[in-house]
């Protein structure tokens, strides 16, 4: 069971749409934990922004590894 579940989607329930389900359906089906449950609605083109730029300052991302992804299609490399 997941301890924390982030649904981010444009095809939201409250407005008629069949295509998602809530995290209240998720901790029915026993996949998530809403112990501490905390639900922001929001449409995803506003949100999405402000969890790429909070990830971007966090900077968490500078002492990863970098991989270059686009070698696995190089000629040479096969």
């Amino acid at each position: 069971m997941h301890k924390y579940a982030v649904q981010i989607t444009v095809a939201d329930v409250r407005d008629g749409a069949c295509s998602s389900s809530t995290l209240k359906e998720a901790c029915s089906w026993g996949k998530v934990d809403v112990t501490w449950e905390q639900m922001v609605f929001a449409e995803a083109t506003t949100v999405v922004p402000l969890i790429a730029s909070d990830a971007w300052h966090r900077g968490s991302w500078k002492t990863r590894v970098k991989r270059r992804w686009a070698k696995l299609f190089d000629k040479a490399a096969a």
